[in-house]
């Protein structure tokens, strides 16, 4: 997810000790994986792995460990606060993120194979901030979500997890999830809207490399 342009909802029930902390140490476990690895350019809204949904990550290996580097150096180098797998061109249910909430917390983490929470009606508090995305360079457009998400998955592990977010940081964990089902944040706006968001990006050149669609 692109940088952001220019009360804390309940837990749906979730056990405090259920969530993984992301918090501690941040700078530095965001340090260590960008040193070991290398920016890729990112892919642009029209490139068909953005548009299915991505394949279930089956190996916690070594190699996904040098992908989640990869993807945490281009994330950088894009200077955006989320990444997921296929856009780097890769198709797998991974995502990382280094994203602040809107208490200024900065969180760190890796989500293999994702999957959201289903709000409680009552908890579904929805947040029409604007939204970017690093696959749609340049531009932005406002998106009514819920501040507050639950996020299930396994960690570079393997191990199960579940990630919390409110805010910003509650946006950045739907939009990455939508990335891992085949879905862009523009596939949520009306058709007026996404031509404006496509004429937006048309107009701007990108700040970090991209990968020509054919």
């Amino acid at each position: 997810m692109a940088q952001q342009q220019g009360t804390e909802a309940g837990s749906a029930g979730v056990a405090e000790d259920e969530f993984v902390d992301d918090v501690t140490d941040a700078a530095a476990r965001e340090e260590a994986h960008t040193a070991r690895g290398t920016a890729r350019p990112i892919t642009v809204v029209g490139n068909p792995v953005l548009h299915r949904e991505c394949k279930e990550v089956t190996e916690f290996d070594d190699e996904l460990a040098g992908l989640i580097d990869d993807m945490f150096a281009s994330q950088r180098a894009a200077e955006g606060v989320g990444i997921a797998a296929n856009q780097i061109g890769v198709d797998l249910k991974v995502f990382v993120y280094d994203c602040q909430d809107d208490e200024g917390v900065r969180h760190v983490g890796v989500v293999c194979n994702p999957v959201l929470d289903q709000l409680p009606a009552e908890q579904r508090v929805l947040d029409d901030g604007s939204e970017g995305c690093l696959s749609v360079p340049g531009a932005y457009h406002p998106l009514a979500r819920p501040d507050y998400a639950v996020v299930r998955g396994q960690d570079a592990q393997g191990k199960p997890i579940a990630v919390r977010g409110t805010g910003y940081f509650a946006r950045c964990l739907q939009h990455e999830t939508d990335h891992l089902n085949g879905y862009l944040y523009i596939d949520r706006l009306s058709k007026r809207e996404r031509k404006d968001v496509l004429r937006q990006m048309a107009e701007s050149t990108p700040r970090y490399e991209t990968v020509p669609n054919e």
